[in-house]
């Protein structure tokens, strides 16, 4: 089952304001998604897997603006099992469940001829298989709210990567998953994609020479911010009524060049 941290008193529970679910929220792009839907009046539950630091710092900073519109979800969600409690503790918090973000994500090389089984089910059931699953224990609720799902997809997800078969795998079934369920929760629910492009670099590191070599292949001529996913999350969640089934590419028109 997965921990949680109920903070103090439900004033969300069963009032007019949206619920959102961010998995992985606690780090980097989760974070800055989290703090501009707050920022727009929409509750939180934020997901992390080890970073409760950092999980309770955001709770704590959040909370500070707006007392009791946050509650911490914790779990790997390589366990299946933990999946319809997430969402469901979510229910319970706070009476309602409007928004799906499907962030939390594994990222690392694996070539050809080093591939594991462990590799595979480790990218594989972050990627694809716990957004799967998430949502369809979300699904009955969305439906009621008439709510929407955002999957992280990668514009790597059409441009294969090189030594990341995995993990482009993953992807691209993202960016089918997305379409899939834009057509099987319809039309009660939405679900959008985005593809980031150069946002933050990898943690495990990039050249100097690898990140200007992606540089020079983006139009804009830099990389993005977390604050440009952020700001088209809660554009797909909020405005945008008539699209679903999209993925939209935010990676200042990298996607566009050969």
């Amino acid at each position: 089952m997965p921990g949680s941290d109920s903070g103090s008193a439900q004033t969300g529970r069963n009032s007019g304001t949206p619920v959102a679910l961010i998995t992985g929220a606690a780090r980097r792009v989760g974070a800055e998604v989290a703090r501009t839907l707050h920022q727009a009046g929409i509750n939180l539950a934020l997901h992390y897997r080890r970073s409760k630091g950092p999980a309770q710092a955001l709770a704590d900073e959040l909370h500070a603006s707006r007392p009791d519109s946050v509650f911490l979800v914790s779990g790997n969600l390589l366990e299946l099992d933990i999946i319809p409690a997430l969402i469901e503790d979510t229910v319970a918090h706070f009476g309602r469940l409007d928004y799906l973000i499907n962030n939390a994500s594994s990222f690392y090389p694996t070539p050809i001829g080093e591939i594991s089984p462990a590799h595979w089910d480790d990218l594989i059931g972050t990627n694809l298989r716990a957004p799967l699953f998430l949502a369809q224990a979300a699904a009955p609720h969305l439906r009621r709210s008439h709510g929407a799902i955002v999957n992280m997809v990668d514009i790597h997800a059409d441009r294969p990567l090189k030594d990341h078969s995995v993990y482009v795998i993953a992807k691209a079934g993202v960016a089918m998953l997305t379409r899939s369920l834009a057509r099987e929760l319809g039309p009660e629910v939405r679900c959008n994609g985005i593809a980031p492009g150069a946002i933050l670099w990898p943690e495990n590191g990039l050249s100097d020479a690898d990140r200007q070599q992606m540089l020079d292949h983006i139009p804009l001529a830099r990389r993005g911010d977390p604050a440009d996913i952020a700001s088209t999350m809660l554009f797909l969640l909020r405005d945008a009524d008539y699209i679903s089934g999209q993925v939209l590419a935010v990676d200042g028109g990298r996607s566009v060049v050969s």
